[in-house]
């Protein structure tokens, strides 16, 4: 089965073929670093962390761009409004550049613990500041920019293809425009390619039209033909971002790159869904935006990574101490087979003729893998392994260490090196102290009676303060059992 992805600008599931044979061109957007990340950020980056790991899986030598932005991202898509890094760094007092720093160094230490790979390329906005200027330079002598008092906007009446990935027409644009749009531009939906400096304004740079900085969405078309090419000698095989991108910022890549080449700018587009906290959508204005650095304190990375891969990537993913709490349960009890496995292994009892079908699971996981990179059925399949390996360990019914040893590599090449989801050590679980098992059983024995009395509101004042410190409670009809959330 070859592999497929769903491609946003053709609304369907295609083959996978590069440009270049054995090669791929990858490009996804990257963060714009004025604070720290978040969990929509893990919710993109894990998704085309697996997706980067499964094309090397599969042979194919990937070169992996993604960006900084550290200029040039509005605080309104309508081009108005400052620049985010700019705004951040009056409120913190301190030099734009500083801030960016301080943000994307946050950004690498969060991505790192999340297990992400790094990109091969990671270029910054504020270091291709004359690749954006030729570019501009080449839209505007197409006629399909114009400046204006300092600035420069995109005529997107001038461009025939501008709302093919979104699906909009430019009278809808046109019909929905805000009041109020600036009048310097022709159209209310052209959108900015260079913004004139206002004075104080930090970030900026001399250009043909005056001192000023880029649009938000030119970097992203600079820097990713610069690197990755355009074809047929090269070119942007998968570009990735959130679906929230979509329009307007991945519509205008593809309007001002294939404006000015008059090639096709990318040709497989992957978009990943969004992140909501219980069923509301996140974010800052909301006061509902989890930063990741909170997330770690609570539960262990693993943990976050295995939740975010049990939903597709297209999926949404909606955020709550329930949904976190049940995956770590669930990626408990993976491990926990897993261990009990690999110590199997370093015993020297001999095993007896069990039959495994490896091949099996390994088809089924590439199957998941090769239908738009469905995780959440790849994830099935290891524990669907670990289901019955669990059950010949407990029947004490060994396959031959050979054969142990295989199943071993099988989690280690699928869960850990395409998943990320199984470490190559885990730890055994520690014990609690006397005194900490002493405490949490008293506190059990009060919950317990608590619900022999019907006193339902104090039981759970107890669950719910336990599981705000760390701890969950189980309970079962053998009785209650605790554990720290990170165990």
């Amino acid at each position: 089965m070859p592999l497929k992805v769903y491609n946003t600008l053709t609304r369907t599931k295609e083959d996978f073929v590069p440009y270049v044979a054995g090669r791929v061109g990858m490009y996804v957007c990257g963060p714009t670093v004025y604070d720290h990340s978040h969990i929509g950020h893990a919710k993109s980056y894990l998704s085309f962390d697996v997706i980067l790991r499964y094309l090397r899986f599969l042979g194919y030598k990937v070169l992996y761009v993604q960006n900084i932005t550290d200029v040039g991202h509005l605080t309104d898509d309508a081009d108005e409004g400052e620049d985010k890094i700019e705004k951040q760094s009056h409120q913190g007092k301190m030099h734009p550049m500083q801030l960016a720093e301080m943000y994307m160094r946050s950004y690498y230490e969060d991505m790192d613990t999340l297990g992400i790979m790094r990109a091969d390329i990671s270029p910054r906005a504020s270091g291709h500041i004359t690749e954006q200027i030729d570019l501009i330079k080449i839209l505007i002598e197409k006629k399909l920019a114009y400046e204006v008092n300092g600035s420069v906007y995109f005529s997107i009446q001038a461009f025939k293809g501008y709302g093919k990935l979104s699906g909009r027409s430019v009278e809808e644009m046109e019909a929905g425009a805000r009041v109020g749009v600036r009048s310097e531009k022709r159209h209310p939906a052209d959108f900015a390619l260079w913004k004139k400096a206002e004075g104080g304004h930090i970030l900026r740079w001399s250009s043909p039209w005056g001192d000023g900085y880029p649009g938000w969405h030119i970097e992203c078309s600079a820097m990713s033909m610069k690197y990755l090419g355009i074809p047929p000698d090269g070119g942007i095989d998968i570009h990735g971002g959130g679906i929230e991108n979509q329009f307007p910022h991945h519509e205008c890549e593809i309007a001002q790159s294939e404006g000015a080449t008059g090639k096709q700018f990318v040709k497989y587009w992957l978009h990943h869904n969004m992140v909501t906290v219980d069923g509301v959508k996140m974010g800052k204005s909301l006061g509902n935006s989890i930063s990741l650095k909170d997330a770690f304190k609570k539960w262990e990375p693993l943990v976050i990574r295995f939740f975010v891969l049990q939903s597709h990537y297209r999926s949404p993913l909606d955020f709550s101490d329930t949904a976190i709490n049940s995956a770590a349960k669930g990626l408990e009890k993976l491990q926990n087979t897993i261990r009990s496995l690999r110590v199997q292994i370093d015993k020297n009892a001999p095993g007896g003729q069990v039959f495994i079908n490896l091949a099996e699971y390994k088809q089924r996981f590439l199957e998941a893998m090769d239908d738009d990179f469905n995780t959440p059925q790849a994830i099935a399949v290891l524990f669907d392994l670990s289901h019955e390996v669990n059950s010949l360990l407990n029947a004490d019914k060994l396959p031959e260490k050979e054969v142990l040893r295989q199943i071993d590599e099988f989690f280690r090449e699928f869960g850990g090196g395409v998943l990320g989801i199984v470490p190559e050590s885990i730890p055994v679980r520690q014990a609690a102290a006397p005194e900490e098992e002493a405490l949490m059983n008293l506190l059990i024995e009060l919950r317990a009676e608590t619900r022999k009395q019907k006193l339902w509101d104090i039981a759970d004042i107890i669950r719910d303060r336990l599981q705000h410190m760390g701890i969950i409670l189980e309970d079962s009809k053998e009785g209650t059992r605790w554990k720290r959330i990170s165990q």
